[in-house]
């Protein structure tokens, strides 16, 4: 795509590489096919070629955002779908990451807007404010009805909807040490997951055990960015960067080091594996940075490489939805389909598996409506499959999916620590 940006403009860094991903788009088209806005409203503004080009205005002018801007970019789900289906190469998320702190530093939403999107980056990366919000939204519950009337107070209404009937215990901080450890990992404790499904991080560390590995818990360690950097909040996503930089180096430059950092949301662990990019201009952290990204591994992208032991599926039949972030953020397909079937589980997968479920960080929340149709959708082919359990890699899929199907579902690595000797994971148990 030609472009017409000043040498100024250029001389700053991050329009230099917004102006390199524009110019590798030749606007074929491909990836409106496989946009899950595109493919609901049909609209080229929703797709990510409309987006570009609306984008591509905006830089070049150096314009104010309007709001059909703001709109077209906001509905974006940053699935990246677009990125696996380009034949270019277009480097979509780096583009729209851009264009949201864009819009974020020059434009003013409306006061709604701004308080929602305020609250959302005050609570949900902090592991014991996101606590007591869920107990205080399951008071709330009964007026979700009431508040989805109310045009600005929709998000409202679909967070209490999101919000579990029921509360979740601590997350364990119990990392034992095996009697000789043949490894040593990092396991990325994250914000959301901890409080909305501890089990996880619990069926982690007793697999990891059991396979000879210490995982480690980093003090100093916390939210990775990824729900502020996709609301636009740059310096804020780069300062959770910073901090957890600051946090595994300390374990990496211990005795012993890190084989890997390993995270259990798919959807943390793309911002993760970006955070050399997210920190590039940065001289006191890009190295450090750097390093951080090449040890990050997604949870089923590690176990895939070990030689587990047989395991026992039951005979049951798991239908493997495969999170955005992990199919088209970190390229990872075969992995937690193949460590299941190692764990002799029957494994299907839904039709349109491509599809983003609607969950997308805080894009259930924000923009309701569109995310309840995906969430609908996506429930309803998974349940054509007639599986006896769903398995994810993302715990906002999980949420998305969970109140939309009666099939119980669980994260990959329960079924894998189940199958290898583990307990049953905690939505199995229940039925």
């Amino acid at each position: 795509m030609r472009t017409d940006f000043s040498p100024e403009q250029l001389a700053d860094p991050a329009t230099a590489v917004a102006e390199a991903v524009i110019r590798k788009c030749v606007h074929c088209g491909f990836c409106t096919a496989t946009c899950p806005t595109y493919v609901l409203l049909g609209d080229e503004l929703d797709s990510p070629r409309g987006r570009i080009y609306l984008i591509q205005n905006m830089l070049e002018k150096e314009a104010e955002p309007t709001p059909q801007v703001v709109r077209h970019v906001d509905r974006c789900l940053s699935c990246l779908s677009c990125m696996t289906t380009c034949p270019s190469g277009v480097n979509y998320m780096h583009l729209v990451d851009h264009a949201r702190a864009y819009i974020e530093r020059r434009y003013r939403r409306p006061l709604a807007e701004r308080l929602i999107r305020g609250l959302l980056a005050a609570v949900l990366p902090y592991p014991g404010r996101f606590r007591l919000a869920l107990a205080l939204a399951r008071l709330a519950r009964p007026t979700a009805p009431l508040l989805a009337r109310i045009g600005w107070a929709r998000p409202l209404a679909a967070m209490l909807r999101l919000a579990p009937r029921h509360g979740s215990g601590a997350a364990t901080r119990d990392t034992p040490r095996p009697a000789a450890p043949v490894g040593r990992v990092a396991l990325l404790q994250g914000c959301a997951e901890p409080v909305l499904k501890p089990e996880v991080r619990a069926a982690t560390i007793r697999l990891l055990g059991r396979l000879g590995y210490q995982a480690v818990l980093a003090p100093g360690e916390g939210c990775c960015g990824a729900l502020v950097h996709h609301m636009g909040r740059e310096e804020a996503a780069r300062a959770a960067a910073r901090r957890n930089v600051d946090a595994w180096s300390r374990q990496i430059d211990e005795a012993g080091g890190l084989d890997a950092i390993l995270i259990t949301a798919s959807g943390c662990g793309t911002t993760i594996k970006d955070y050399g990019f997210l920190l590039r201009d940065d001289p006191a952290y890009a190295d450090r940075a750097a390093r951080v990204s090449a040890l990050a591994k997604d949870v089923s992208e590690f176990l895939d490489t070990l030689a587990l032991p047989a395991g026992d599926g039951r005979g049951l039949t798991v239908a493997y939805h495969p999170a955005c972030s992990l199919q088209h953020g970190q390229k990872i397909t075969e992995a937690p389909k193949r460590l299941l079937a190692r764990m002799g589980y029957r494994v299907k997968t839904p039709a349109e598996a491509h599809l983003c479920c609607g969950s997308a960080g805080t894009y259930n929340i924000l923009q309701p409506e569109l995310a309840g149709k995906l969430g609908d959708r996506k429930a309803a082919a998974i349940d054509r499959l007639d599986a006896d359990v769903i398995a994810t890699g993302n715990i906002g899929c999980a949420m998305q999916i969970g109140m939309r199907s009666a099939t119980p579902i669980a994260h990959v690595v329960e079924l894998v620590d189940w199958a290898s000797g583990g307990p049953a994971p905690e939505s199995l148990s229940r039925r």
